[in-house]
């Protein structure tokens, strides 16, 4: 997958992680793809909320050791 931005959010709690992707996404063009780092457990859900409301595209969510990397395609 091309990746056209990615936002490393670790160490940050709600609604920090959320609040940098969608800035990130308003600076990118329709069909881009960011990827976003965090680390912040509630991350799951509120991604899965965030392209739901929003109406990008929550591509892909990976769970690593320590982390939770997210995919998203900009509306």
């Amino acid at each position: 997958m091309q990746i056209d931005k990615e936002i490393d959010t670790s160490g940050l709690n709600c609604p920090l992680p959320i609040l940098r992707a969608k800035k990130a996404l308003s600076e990118m063009q329709s069909g881009q793809v960011l990827k976003v780092i965090a680390t912040d457990p509630g991350a799951w859900r509120d991604f899965e909320a965030f392209a739901r409301q929003t109406g990008n595209t929550l591509l892909q969510q990976e769970k690593t050791e320590d982390q939770f990397l997210f995919w998203l395609s900009r509306r």
